[in-house]
């Protein structure tokens, strides 16, 4: 696991690291995400942070390209983190889709959803993007 220092001015460290796109990732993104929540103090957060970084690995392992993805676990202000998982695959967007009673899949953006405070995709390298950053904030103000 890399750890790389935030700026100052927020007293966060965020938490970053590279994994091998493969279904092992997202259990690797969940343990980091439960050291950072606990190093802050919100590990009444957890269970909603591991579900959408679970559910955004887990499209990233399934639908993009490339041999890894990079994990972001942030806290930039008191009441606010931020979970995003970047790949190699910008022409892949991802879609909320209706599921079927019958699927076995497709519910997992239906699921950050409801349980973000906000939720997008930023294309990274310019008019011909490389990349894409799929994130997630939770407010974890009380009631929030």
């Amino acid at each position: 696991m890399t750890r790389t220092a935030t700026p100052a001015l927020r007293g966060y460290q965020g938490f970053h690291v590279r994994l091998r796109r493969a279904p092992e990732a997202a259990r690797e993104a969940r343990v980091m995400a439960r050291v950072a929540l606990a190093q802050w103090g919100l590990d009444a957060a957890a269970d909603t942070v591991v579900l959408l970084l679970s559910e955004l690995v887990g499209n990233a392992v399934r639908h993009a390209a490339g041999p890894d993805v990079r994990i972001t676990v942030d806290r930039p202000a008191d009441h606010h983190l931020y979970v995003a998982v970047t790949d190699r695959a910008p022409l892949c967007l991802p879609r909320i889709r209706q599921a079927s009673p019958e699927d076995l899949g497709g519910r997992g953006l239906c699921l950050v959803d409801v349980h973000a405070a906000r939720w997008g995709v930023d294309l990274i390298g310019g008019h011909s993007p490389e990349a894409k950053r799929v994130w997630a904030e939770v407010d974890v103000r009380a009631g929030g």
